[in-house]
C-alpha cells in the first residue's frame, strides 16, 4: 500500500470539533492507540480544547527505528506525516488558525509531530514531545524553510530512553531553536519510557496560553 494510514480512524475529545479554545493533535507511540494517547486528556485537565488523535494502519505509523535510513521507513513515514498534514488542513478548513493549533506525541508520535513541525514550520499554538525526536539517521541535517515566530515547543526524555538517545533529543531542541521557536527542553536522570508529572505541567503551562485567550481569536468567531 502506497498511503497504509489513510482512511483510518480519528479519536476525539474533550470540547466538540468547531467550539473549543484550540484543537490538539496527540499521535499515539508504536503498538499504541488513539485511545491511549487520549490518556493524556484526563491528565491535562484543560477540557475547553479539542483533542483528536488518529490511528496508525496495523499500530505502527513506520516499520523500523526512526534513526533508520528513513527510505526503509516508506511508505509508513510519508503516509503518517500525511494523516497529520490533512488533519491540520481540515482544523484550518473549519476556521481553527495554526496559532491554535498543537502538536503532541508520545515515542513515535512525538517523532512524527516533531518531523511534521519542522517540515511545516509556522506560529503554532504549541508542540508537545514526550519521548521523541526529529526524523532521520545520524548525520541527518533539517533545513528547511520557514520560522515557528516563536512557538513554544517542549522537548521531554529520560538521559537513558533505550529508544530516543539525547543526544538526538538535543540536535531537536537546537532546530527548533534555529527556527524561531521557543524551546524548553528536560532531560530527567533514569526515568524510563514514559511520560512524568513534570511533563504533563509543561504542557498544562502551553495549553493554558490557548485556553485563556481571547475570545475573538477563537475558532468560529470573528
Amino acid at each position: 500500500m502506497s498511503d497504509p494510514h489513510a482512511g483510518q480512524r480519528v479519536l476525539g475529545a474533550g470540547a466538540p470539533l468547531g467550539l473549543g479554545a484550540a484543537a490538539v493533535i496527540l499521535v499515539h507511540g508504536r503498538g499504541a492507540s488513539p485511545e491511549d494517547i487520549l490518556g493524556l486528556v484526563s491528565e491535562f485537565e484543560r477540557p475547553s480544547l479539542t483533542y483528536l488523535a488518529p490511528a496508525a494502519g496495523g499500530g505502527s505509523w513506520y516499520p523500523f527505528s526512526f534513526l533508520t535510513d528513513m527510505t526503509r521507513n516508506e511508505p509508513g513515514l510519508s503516509s503518517a506525516l500525511g494523516v497529520i498534514a490533512r488533519l491540520v488542513q481540515d482544523l484550518v478548513g473549519r476556521g481553527v488558525p495554526t496559532h491554535r493549533i498543537v502538536l503532541g506525541g508520545f515515542s513515535q508520535g512525538a517523532c512524527l509531530a516533531s518531523e511534521f513541525a519542522v517540515r511545516h514550520a509556522r506560529r503554532y499554538g504549541g508542540v508537545l514531545a514526550f519521548s521523541g525526536g526529529l526524523i532521520g539517521p545520524p548525520g541527518t541535517t533539517w533545513d528547511y524553510p520557514g520560522s515557528f515566530q516563536g512557538t513554544p515547543v517542549f522537548l521531554g526524555c529520560s538521559d537513558v530512553d533505550a529508544h530516543i538517545p539525547k543526544a538526538r533529543v538535543a540536535e531537536t531542541a537546537e532546530v527548533f531553536n534555529r527556527m524561531g521557536a521557543q524551546v524548553t527542553q528536560r532531560i530527567y536522570p533514569g526515568m524510563g519510557h514514559v511520560i512524568v508529572p513534570d511533563e504533563i505541567a509543561a504542557a498544562r503551562a502551553i495549553l493554558d496560553s490557548l485556553a485563556s485567550g481571547p475570545v475573538a481569536d477563537r475558532p468560529g468567531e470573528t
